[in-house]
């Protein structure tokens, strides 16, 4: 029986900390990197050195690469959106030529966001066969770093998944971005300070655990292959889309008084759809599962933000 070697870039963030620690526990030989994303030099170098190491080390046996990087939000410039994509063009020109006659052991995930590339799209929920129509910058940046996959895809013949990933929230998210808004209505809590909305209480959004959501991508990969045609796109998504009023009625439970929250108006609402349902029609044995329940979410989340502010961070 072969060992799988998944290589994990972006293990410092929400979905790449969570996947790598599933992987190590079903007994992958999982690989991080400490990269330099500030400078974009000194990342491509380092990338680009992890990735012979990594292909020094796999051998004979099956490999991965998650690509699970990149810190744009809505908000961010298209020019730095373009260098983000430019070290995934950069790392997977690499794969392609050091990965040799090992092509066929390998998968190359990419994540992505369902909600960046369906803001604007219309008839949700939405699935893989829905026209993406990003609103920004960030949409139009994710479906870029998609045709970057897929082209490599294509033209290797090395299996590619893309992830398309509801809203994702759970211990380790990065509350310097201004995204996350339980983990941030968790933090407004704990340090007794508003929280800005700027969407209609009535919006409706995908949350998924990112604890689930790492059990979704190492099933993915865990498929034996032929999984299907490559590339291959796949929405995760809990298919439970609440409203923005239902979160704040959870967290009220949680908290045990109102979350303290501001409505206040912002440029950026024009990037956001106002209905995200999402409904996967690829792979959907994987979707057969019991989600983390939104209370429960919550409530770790709030855990883990109190001792992430306890500890300084």
């Amino acid at each position: 029986m072969s060992t799988h070697c998944t290589w994990v870039i972006g293990s410092g963030g929400l979905l790449g900390s969570s996947v790598a620690r599933e992987l190590r526990r079903r007994g992958h030989r999982v690989r991080t990197s400490a990269i330099p994303w500030a400078d974009h030099e000194s990342a491509k170098s380092r990338l680009l050195q992890e990735c012979t190491d990594f292909f020094d080390v796999t051998g004979e046996d099956s490999w991965n690469i998650v690509w699970a990087a990149g810190a744009g939000v809505n908000g961010t410039t298209a020019d730095q959106f373009a260098l983000e994509n430019e070290l995934v063009t950069d790392i997977l020109t690499k794969v392609s030529t050091v990965a040799g006659e090992r092509r066929g052991n390998g998968t190359f995930f990419l994540a992505s966001s369902a909600g960046g590339v369906y803001a604007g799209s219309t008839g949700a929920p939405h699935n893989e066969a829905t026209q993406p129509v990003p609103l920004g910058d960030y949409g139009r940046a994710k479906l870029d770093s998609e045709a970057i996959a897929q082209d490599f895809g294509v033209r290797t013949g090395i299996d590619v998944v893309i992830g398309r990933f509801a809203n994702l929230y759970g211990p380790g998210q990065n509350l310097g971005k201004p995204q996350g808004l339980i983990s941030h209505l968790c933090r407004g809590y704990l340090m007794a300070s508003p929280v800005s909305i700027y969407v209609p209480m009535d919006t409706l959004r995908d949350y998924l655990f990112v604890t689930d959501a790492a059990e979704m991508v190492a099933d993915t990969l865990e498929l034996p292959p032929p999984r299907s045609s490559s590339p291959m796109t796949k929405i995760y998504a809990s298919g439970s889309a609440v409203t923005i009023g239902s979160i704040l009625g959870a967290c009220r439970t949680v908290f045990r008084r109102r979350p303290n929250v501001v409505l206040a108006a912002s440029p950026l609402a024009a990037f956001q759809g106002r209905d995200l349902r999402l409904r996967s029609t690829v792979l959907t044995d994987i979707d057969r599962r019991t989600h983390r329940t939104l209370p429960a979410g919550i409530a770790s989340t709030l855990h883990a933000t109190r001792q992430a502010l306890a500890a300084g961070r």
